[in-house]
C-alpha cells in the first residue's frame, strides 16, 4: 500500500505543477487508465492521451497559479483530498477558482481516479 506521506507529496507536485503549467509533468503522475472528472458532472475523461489533451486544452491556453488551500487529507486505502485555489483570466477578467481534488492512487503512485469539486459559485473576480 502506498503511504500517506507518498501521497500528500505526490498531490502537492501536483500542484506545483499546475501552478508552473507543466502539462507532461501533470500527465506522468497518471496511471494509463486512469479517469478524470473536471468537474464532476462532466463526462469521464478516459486514459492518457485524453487526460493529456483535456491539459492542454485547460491549461496550456491560460496562465493560471495555484496554491493548496489547507493539508492534504489521506485515507489509509490510498485515496486523499486537497482545496486548492487557481488564480486565472476567466471570460476576460482576473478570478479565483477554489476547487476541491480527491484522487485514488495505485500502488506505484499514480493517479487512478481525479474528481474535481466545483462549479460557477466557486469562481470569484479578483480585486
Amino acid at each position: 500500500m502506498i503511504s500517506s506521506e507518498r501521497i500528500q507529496a505526490i498531490m502537492q507536485g501536483y500542484v506545483q505543477k499546475v501552478d508552473a503549467g507543466d502539462i507532461e509533468a501533470i500527465v506522468a503522475l497518471y496511471a494509463e487508465d486512469a479517469v478524470l472528472e473536471d468537474p464532476v458532472g462532466q463526462p469521464p475523461v478516459r486514459g492518457l492521451a485524453a487526460i493529456a489533451e483535456f491539459y492542454r486544452q485547460g491549461l496550456g491556453t491560460a496562465k493560471v497559479s495555484a496554491t493548496l488551500s489547507g493539508p492534504v487529507r489521506v485515507t489509509l486505502n490510498g485515496c486523499a483530498a486537497m482545496a486548492f485555489r487557481i488564480e486565472m483570466l476567466w471570460q476576460g477578467l482576473p478570478c479565483s477558482l477554489q476547487v476541491i481534488d480527491v484522487m485514488e492512487f495505485d500502488e506505484q503512485g499514480l493517479i487512478r481516479s481525479m474528481k474535481a469539486y466545483w462549479g460557477p459559485a466557486n469562481i470569484q473576480p479578483l480585486g
